[in-house]
């Protein structure tokens, strides 16, 4: 079955591992090669390939307490020759800022340096402005391959964070794109962003 038609009941999801980043990284480019701020931020070189992916093994190999990655795959693309394709992954990250210390390891030197700074930098006071103190798990990414966009891949992927939140008692948090906040309000986020926030909307789910 083709990848523009597949069965949702096939979409299984697991948690990814090491074996898996180079698919993650590459799922990543492909969804978001489009978004001209984040091509600029993340430009698709070899170095940066290779930033990403030693970034995420970091994470999930030596802080596995705060960092839980997760993917949905296709049953249904699986043969005698191949692991089921994954379809989108997400990072969950449980840790409020002040315990996980710098999100990222030192820029690429193919990334400007200075632009994220400024970007990621905007993003955590955000989080801050909006959470303060309130224990809560952070949504540090969630991404859909375009093969499966509109299947509730993503969906999947949310409601798993939000349903381990709510055993803990604890809110959510992510920084959504304007274009997919309606995601987030199914699972019961609410935009809280600032009137400079531009692009990004700040989205809060309560405990």
């Amino acid at each position: 079955m083709a990848a523009g038609t597949a069965n949702p009941q096939a979409l299984k999801l697991e948690g990814a591992t090491a074996d898996d980043i180079p698919a993650l990284v590459e799922i990543w480019f492909a969804a978001f090669h489009t978004d001209p701020t984040l091509a600029r931020l993340w430009p698709d070189t070899r170095g940066v390939r290779k930033w990403w992916e030693d970034a995420n093994r970091d994470d999930m190999l030596n802080k596995p307490v705060f960092h839980r990655y997760i993917k949905i795959v296709d049953t249904e693309s699986a043969d005698l020759q191949c692991e089921p394709r994954i379809a989108a992954w997400a990072k969950w990250d449980l840790s409020m800022p002040e315990e996980r210390g710098r999100r990222y390891p030192p820029w690429h030197e193919d990334m400007p340096a200075g632009e994220c700074d400024v970007f990621f930098g905007r993003e955590e006071t955000e989080r801050r402005r909006v959470m303060g103190g309130l224990k809560h798990f952070y949504l540090d990414t969630l991404v859909t391959h375009p093969d499966y966009q509109r299947r509730g891949a993503g969906l999947m992927l949310l409601q798993w964070g939000c349903d381990l939140a709510g055993e803990h008692g604890v809110g959510a948090y992510v920084d959504a794109s304007k274009a997919g906040a309606r995601l987030y309000e199914k699972c019961g986020f609410v935009n809280e962003s600032g009137s400079d926030a531009g692009d990004v909307a700040s989205m809060a789910r309560r405990p």
